[in-house]
């Protein structure tokens, strides 16, 4: 125990920011969260929220440990920022229709896709992290544990907010959307030939396109469902 509290003492700025920057960064993890497991009975919706999110964060300490190499593969953060895209414009589309069988009314799927958005949406934040703990993977997953409960919550509040007020769902998709953008915008690689103007338009762009083809997916659906029961 003291060993423990020596250790904390002697990094408590660099654990204070590791913190801070997993709350800072969080955000949007605490939406796909809540977006992924709201199709789920209620009864499964916590423990979907409880595992999706410990093991999106084991993968998350698992990055930063392997860090220094994943930053030398080209387009890494370009490529990730592609398929969260998908990510945000599926979690919106198959609100509707046969979809949701494959897109989170199952834990196992919900789980499934918790775990894989946040690994693709963790890039920024695991390299934010490993540079302020300067390598110490023993400092990283104690900053990281303690941001678990910031996540958790903000999830369940998000839950409990799309179940009030459904264009929430909208709005989660743009966030996940923008993040997507942004991801590939400010690539390592990319954002050399990118200026911040350009960048800054395509997320607008693409973050409304996004979201409008998912709202359209969605009445087309709506409008099919309502001639069949006619």
């Amino acid at each position: 125990m003291d060993a423990v509290l020596n250790f904390i003492t002697a990094n408590w700025e660099a654990l204070l920011a590791i913190i801070a920057i997993d709350i800072i960064l969080s955000g949007d993890n605490a939406v796909v969260i809540a977006m992924a497991a709201r199709l789920l009975p209620k009864e499964q919706q916590k423990k979907a929220v409880f595992l999706g999110t410990f093991g999106a964060i084991a993968l998350r300490i698992l990055f930063a440990a392997i860090v220094v190499w994943l930053i030398k593969i080209p387009f890494l953060q370009a490529v990730g920022g592609i398929l969260l895209l998908v990510v945000a414009y599926k979690l919106l589309a198959e609100e509707e229709g046969d979809a949701n069988v494959k897109a989170g009314t199952t834990l196992t799927g919900a789980v499934g896709t918790i775990i894989y958005s946040d690994a693709l949406m963790s890039l920024d934040n695991v390299i934010a992290v490993a540079g302020v703990g300067h390598g110490d993977i023993i400092l990283i997953a104690i900053g990281v544990l303690v941001s678990i409960p910031i996540i958790l919550l903000g999830s369940a509040i998000i839950l409990k907010a799309i179940e009030k007020f459904p264009i929430i769902t909208y709005i989660g998709s743009g966030i996940l959307a923008w993040t997507a953008t942004g991801m590939m915008v400010h690539d390592r690689i990319l954002s050399k030939y990118i200026p911040t103007t350009v960048g800054t338009i395509a997320c607008i762009v693409v973050t409304i396109g996004v979201v409008l083809a998912g709202w359209i997916k969605n009445r087309k659906a709506a409008n099919e469902q309502e001639r069949a029961a006619a």
